[in-house]
């Protein structure tokens, strides 16, 4: 069963950092980029951040780059979004997801797998 479960969400205030985690399984996790999308209430799920994990490329939207990272460990089949600095305006459901994304890594038909997603609010 293919599974991709995002965790460490939660209450933050402005400026502040998260550190969540994206684990998968079910499927080999180096065949694969993973994918950090997140989606506000009444907004499109917008993707913000991917990474290969073959070779560690990474990809940032501008709406977060300079704040966001992330990281992979294809030992234990995970990824780390980092957020910094964070805003209000980055309150949303945030989602990882696997897929083959070749070049476009925001594009979420590009994605085969998605996890049910994690809660981040901002408040000001």
């Amino acid at each position: 069963e293919v599974q991709l479960q995002a965790s460490g969400g939660g209450l933050v205030q402005a400026g502040g950092s998260l550190s969540v985690s994206c684990a998968a399984s079910g499927f080999t996790f180096d065949d694969y980029a993973i994918g950090w999308f997140r989606q506000a209430p009444g907004k499109e799920r917008e993707g913000i951040s991917c990474i290969s994990s073959s070779d560690d490329s990474t990809y940032y939207a501008d709406s977060v780059k300079g704040r966001f990272t992330i990281s992979s460990d294809n030992a234990k089949n995970k990824v780390y979004p980092q957020m910094n600095s964070l805003k209000p305006e980055d309150t949303a459901v945030y989602y990882c997801a696997a897929g083959s994304v070749a070049s476009r890594p925001a594009v979420t038909s590009q994605y085969k797998y998605w996890g049910q997603g994690t809660q981040v609010t901002v408040s000001s």
